[in-house]
């Protein structure tokens, strides 16, 4: 016994989707003023992406206010700023993270 293309069609029609958690943004309304050429290149980068020019400023700006270093990341920074193993060379990256994780 078969099931025809009807019967799926029906199944999918029927199926109602509800959102695992409902989360509220938000949003007040900000104004800037900003250099003329760098508005032309927002509004020209966002329509690149094919997004309105507020949804490509604000996916922007969270990028920057968001993007914070995981602890491995931020050892491996002050181990070069402070030029241990300047001139160590690995032979793969688990012996690289060996030496950061252990660094005490």
């Amino acid at each position: 016994m078969g099931v025809s293309k009807e019967s799926i069609t029906f199944a999918c029609n029927s199926i109602t989707i509800t959102p695992v958690m409902e989360t509220t943004i938000t949003r007040r309304p900000a104004s800037f003023r900003l250099r003329s050429d760098l508005m032309d290149r927002l509004k020209q980068n966002a329509a690149r992406e094919n997004r309105t020019l507020n949804n490509y400023v604000e996916s922007v700006l969270l990028d920057v206010v968001y993007d914070e270093p995981n602890e491995v990341t931020k050892a491996a920074v002050k181990e070069a700023m402070s030029g241990k193993n300047r001139n160590k060379v690995y032979s793969n990256v688990d012996e690289m993270f060996d030496d950061i994780l252990n660094e005490e």
